[in-house]
């Protein structure tokens, strides 16, 4: 008996948890079933101590096996549940028949409502079909309403009756019920225990006889033992009864933690019993690992459903708080079995995992920002699985499919509406009476907490005890349940974690890229129109829409050769340029969403035919114009002008080496005019990217330039020219490319503006100064030297006396330390990782060549 190696044994005797249970509704049946029984044997005369004694005992009994969690109960627990209250209504037939004038038509009306509510309750489908439509989902709730009535009224009726009678003595019967309400609310063994100890121990020690000779020692033996029986059972009284206080301190935690609605509850009370049975498993003095991280991590990775959606919610649940996500993180990411766990969640396709999966997905979002996918051979698969939760029925083509398979679709369709209807049928019949009283609790103690607070308001003295009164109220209280948003879409996760993993490891973009018919899933969520017409779920494809796009935007700027291999499948999907079309065409689009867009198209743009792709569908080069120039007006957000400096970059990249979209650009009436106020009016905001844009034009467009545009352009030299003596690094490099420009094009204003504002001087020093600090190229800037030394040659071939000037700051000398430290990076434009992209026609040698031929010259 004293083993813990039974664990029956152990939960019937030793466990002090639960020792108490409130007596509830079914409680309530239980004893006017006794009731009855105990009525029925008073009026026939027939009770006596004995039977008592056996009626308690196999209402204890029964009492404390209905309790356990055994499989073989299940179907008894569903008798006794169905049946109880009809057998508890005619048990009061035979005391009902003494009063034969209104006894049966009592018992007829409290019986035709319960045998009604009983036969509501069979498992027969048309039943069930008649029952759903009479009651629709207030069924269990009306079931509730009259089984409990029907109680109320059955108890009342009998204690009238044994009030009128003189001959049976009401209060011993009442004492009866009491001690059988008294064993009923027990949830074990332990309380009668803790009593036999004490009783028996306290009995003993008061008839221990008196020894003599060698037996004189036993007697202070037999006090030991009895005292330590009697102290054992004392702290095991204690116990229980402190056990019947420990809703404080987890209600406390569930407060604490943030766990709301019914599964915080029931995550709480499943944590006490953990933690409740690592004490007992363990000595006094072993360490014991109950925190709530590892009581979640225990229950993820055990075998129960149950507990598996309590652990994985518990986990989501602390990744959103910093504190305990500093705590979990660490644990999590050393134990690969849980975080592989984890991921095969997300392939639990049923749909009475849905919820587990739902949140399995949300936990992956927050672990992918740490995670190397390669540990876990398949994730990929099983994200891009996720992306397949909202298929939408496609168009087919009539040539390639058939019949058959669309009947096929169909009836999968069906079916898994069918099922799923069943799935949410049966949640509802099993949890709607708990939801039910949970939400009656809430409204009962917010109406409570209101009123107590006026009545603090109007009552001063008394207002520490109110305060206090609502402290406990609130302490009482379940936290709502948060509701379920946007973000909880399968899709939306999946694209979530695919932009985590991929800003977290290069090894993860591979397994992106590898991953068969991913990108494409991802480009199918850009359909802007799509979203748009979709009326029972536009915020939803709303939502998907800008998750696809952020995603793309992610994959897109990846460096290195898998970039080049990423961005070379997104761009040859045939349907994204016209998705990205859409999105900016459509004014109901988002700034958020077009600076998306314009990411997007800045980052393919870097490849040459992808960027000849996007200039044949021109109104996306008009649409960028459109958005970069007319601006956002005066209430204007940092947003806004991120989305506008994102969309000058796209139109910058798009016009790199490309002569045709240059000419498309130009074909806006005066651009150039309407470009100049990002160059002078805007400061830093616009300035680096619309110089760019002019190089490009500059470089690419000359002779459709007009001269209205050539005179914008000598406008904007002062600025630039002043901007060169203060910057440094890769807006450096952009703007002396401009200046360069325009002096190959306009060299006469050029030479004014240089010679008229007496920055000459200061100009030419300047361009050496940068060249000798730029020996080593970067990656952020790598045509620097190229475009200074291009900036000296368009001068001197416009002006030959500038020659002398860059020799009296010993130019020569410079030239030949670029000669000696020329570097392959220098012949590209830009640089993404490790991989250069842009390269150009002209090797930056011969540029050296013919700036050391300049300046050499007589």
């Amino acid at each position: 008996m004293f083993t813990r190696n039974n664990r029956l044994d152990y939960q019937l005797f030793f466990n002090t948890r639960g020792a108490f249970r409130p007596v509830g509704w079914n409680g309530l049946i239980v004893i006017l079933c006794f009731f009855d029984v105990l009525v029925i044997l008073v009026k026939k005369e027939s009770l006596s101590v004995m039977g008592l004694l056996l009626m308690v005992a196999v209402l204890a009994t029964g009492r404390f096996l209905s309790g356990l969690k055994l499989h073989i109960w299940n179907p008894l627990r569903r008798a006794t549940s169905l049946w109880s209250p009809l057998v508890a209504i005619l048990l009061t037939a035979p005391p009902l028949s003494d009063r034969p004038s209104t006894g049966w038509i009592v018992f007829t009306v409290l019986l035709v409502p319960m045998l009604l509510v009983t036969i509501s309750r069979l498992r027969f489908t048309r039943i069930i079909k008649l029952v759903d439509r009479t009651l629709g989902s207030k069924k269990v709730f009306w079931r509730r309403v009259i089984i409990n009535l029907c109680m109320i009224a059955v108890l009342g009726i009998q204690m009238y009756m044994l009030r009128q009678d003189p001959f049976v003595d009401f209060f011993a019967i009442m004492i009866v019920q009491v001690c059988a309400i008294a064993v009923v609310s027990f949830g074990n063994f332990q309380i009668p225990a803790a009593v036999l100890r004490i009783v028996l121990a306290i009995l003993s020690l008061q008839n221990i006889p008196e020894y003599a000779g060698n037996e004189k020692n036993l007697k202070a033996s037999l006090r030991i033992f009895y005292g330590m029986v009697l102290g054992q059972g004392i702290f095991y009284a204690v116990a229980c009864m402190l056990e019947f206080f420990s809703f404080i301190p987890r209600r406390f935690l569930l407060h604490r933690g943030g766990f709301g609605g019914y599964w915080g509850v029931e995550s709480v009370n499943l944590y006490y019993a953990y933690a409740s049975e690592k004490c007992m498993q363990e000595g006094v003095l072993a360490p014991k690992k109950i925190s709530l991280s590892n009581f979640a991590m225990d229950s993820l990775n055990s075998d129960s459903p149950k507990n598996q959606l309590y652990g994985i919610r518990l986990i989501h649940n602390f990744l959103q708080w910093e504190p305990t996500r500093a705590q979990l993180l660490p644990k999590l990411t050393t134990s690969t079995n849980t975080v592989a766990r984890i991921i095969r969640m997300l392939d639990w396709t049923s749909p009475k995992d849905t919820t587990i999966r739902l949140y399995a997905a949300k936990v992956t979002a927050e672990l992918a920002k740490d995670l190397r996918v390669v540990a876990f051979p398949g994730t990929m698969q099983l994200v891009s699985a996720l992306l397949n939760a909202d298929s939408r029925p496609k168009r087919g083509n009539p040539l390639l499919d058939t019949d058959d398979e669309q009947e096929e679709q169909d009836q999968i369709l069906e079916d898994g509406q069918e099922q799923e209807h069943h799935t949410v049928r049966v949640v509802a019949d099993n949890q709607g009476q708990r939801r039910e009283r949970l939400e009656d609790t809430d409204n009962l103690l917010e109406e409570t907490q209101t009123r107590s607070t006026q009545q603090a308001c109007n009552d001063k003295p008394n207002s520490y005890i109110l305060r206090c009164w609502q402290w406990i109220l609130e302490l009482r209280s379940v936290p709502k349940e948060q509701l379920s948003t946007d973000h909880d879409l399968l899709p939306a996760l999946a694209m979530s974690i695919i932009e985590s993993l991929a800003g977290c490891d290069q090894e993860n973009c591979v397994e992106i890229s590898n991953a068969a018919n991913l990108i494409p899933k991802i480009i199918g969520f850009t359909r802007f129109r799509h979203a748009m017409n979709t009326v029972d779920t536009e915020t939803q494809q709303k939502f998907l829409l800008k998750s696809s796009l952020a995603v793309l935007q992610r994959l897109t700027s990846i460096g290195g050769e898998i970039g080049i291999t990423l961005r070379y499948k997104i761009s040859k999907h045939p349907f994204l340029l016209r998705n990205l079309a859409e999105t900016l065409e459509c004014n109901r689009s988002s700034q958020e969403l077009r600076k998306l867009v314009a990411g997007i198209l800045r980052n393919i743009a870097i490849d040459g035919n992808t960027r000849q792709d996007i200039g044949r569908i021109q109104l996306i080069i008009s649409r960028l114009m459109q958005i970069f120039l007319n601006g956002e007006g005066t209430m204007s957000t940092n947003a806004d002008h991120l989305s506008r400096k994102v969309t000058g970059q796209a139109l910058a990249m798009l016009t790199t080496e490309s002569v045709q979209n240059c000419l498309i650009v130009l074909k806006e009436p005066e651009f150039i005019k309407k470009l100049k106020p990002m160059m002078l009016i805007h400061g830093d905001k616009y300035i680096y990217v619309a110089a760019s844009l002019l190089r490009n034009l500059c470089l690419h467009a000359q002779p459709e330039l007009r001269e209205p545009d050539l005179k914008e352009l000598s406008h904007t030299l002062r600025e630039v020219l002043e901007k060169i003596i203060d910057v440094e690094g890769a807006e450096l490099e952009i703007l002396i490319g401009l200046s360069s420009q325009i002096c190959k094009i306009i060299p006469e204003d050029f030479t004014q503006e240089l010679e008229g504002g007496q920055i000459k001087q200061r100009f030419v020093k300047r361009l050496i100064v940068a060249l000798n600090a730029n020996m080593e190229p970067t990656a952020h800037c790598p045509g620097i030297r190229r475009v200074i030394l291009e900036q000296v040659i368009n001068m001197v071939e416009c002006n030959y006396h500038y020659a002398d000037y860059f020799n009296e700051f010993r130019m020569t000398e410079a030239l030949s330390v670029v000669e000696q430290t020329l570097s392959k990076a220098e012949d590209y434009k830009l640089f993404l990782g490790d991989a250069g992209f842009m390269e150009y026609s002209t090797p930056i040698s011969a540029l050296v060549a013919r700036a050391k031929e300049l300046m050499y010259r007589d």
